[in-house]
């Protein structure tokens, strides 16, 4: 039996907490991660309980929609909405490991690519793969992508 996701667990005991609480900003943003959880959870083949890992990577994907979304309302002019998801971002990111800085980021790339002995863009897919896994869920796949390309050009 695979090993039970104690993030997820985390996430269900703050749902009940923020109930109790009546906060409906956190209430009902834990609730959209923990939808987004199971239904992870039973795509593919056959259900699955995800590990801790995984679990992470649902929640990164639902803090990056916050935040398109958010920049989309700014953008169209509904600041009242694009405060809701950024709100919600933020309650996100309480789950979240804290974010590389711009200059850490390329100090990972920098020691992964020398490692990996990748020099071009040719290797840029094998390159990509070994800065991802360095960066470790710390940093959006965007900014590794660009400093990898930087650092490759």
């Amino acid at each position: 039996m695979p090993p039970v996701s104690t993030l997820k667990a985390r996430l269900e005991a703050d749902l009940r907490e923020s109930m109790k609480a009546r906060n409906e900003l956190v209430t009902s943003t834990l609730r959209m991660a923990l939808a987004a959880v199971r239904t992870a959870e039973v795509a593919g083949t056959a259900a699955r309980e995800l590990t801790d890992d995984e679990v992470l990577s649902v929640l990164t994907k639902e803090a990056k929609k916050r935040r398109e979304a958010a920049e989309a309302f700014a953008t169209a002019g509904r600041s009242d909405s694009a405060d809701k998801e950024r709100a919600e971002e933020q309650v996100l990111a309480g789950y979240l490991p804290a974010q590389l800085s711009d200059a850490e980021i390329a100090d990972v790339v920098a020691e992964s690519l020398a490692t990996g002995g990748f020099t071009s863009m040719a290797q840029m897919g094998a390159a990509m793969k070994a800065a991802q896994a360095a960066v470790a869920g710390r940093a959006e796949g965007g900014r590794v992508a660009a400093e990898v390309r930087r650092q490759l050009a």
